[in-house]
């Protein structure tokens, strides 16, 4: 099992950028696939982007193709770099991990950290 713990968000302006980073802080992200998800206020939790841990293979939801990166430094920690945001983004940014490719849902979760973006 891994215990999932987010940091990084924040205030920013529109068309800023801003990084949030997933650490483990018990068990490592060895064999799992690392993801964000995203929920603002009034809607449904929506994915954002993942990593494979076998493969670095990365996924995207198509609202932040080409905006977002994920990516990983190590066995403990996963990053988000968010660019060209846009007061749409602001939302509680969770992440997730699970032995599966992570899509709708995950088995482990974090608490989230919130990302607020200023028109």
């Amino acid at each position: 099992q891994v215990q999932l713990v987010e940091s990084g968000g924040g205030l920013v302006q529109a068309g800023g950028s801003l990084r949030v980073s997933c650490a483990t802080s018990r068990g490592t992200f060895r064999n799992y696939n690392v993801g964000w998800f995203r929920q603002a206020p009034g809607k449904e939790r929506e994915f954002v982007a993942a990593v494979s841990w076998r493969d670095s293979t990365t996924y995207y939801a198509d609202s932040v193709k080409g905006r977002f990166t994920i990516s990983r430094d190590n066995a403990n920690t996963v990053y988000l770099q968010m660019n060209s945001l846009k007061p749409e983004d602001t939302a509680v940014y969770y992440c997730a991990a699970d032995l599966v490719r992570i899509s709708t849902g995950a088995e482990f979760w974090g608490k989230g950290t919130l990302v607020t973006v200023s028109s």
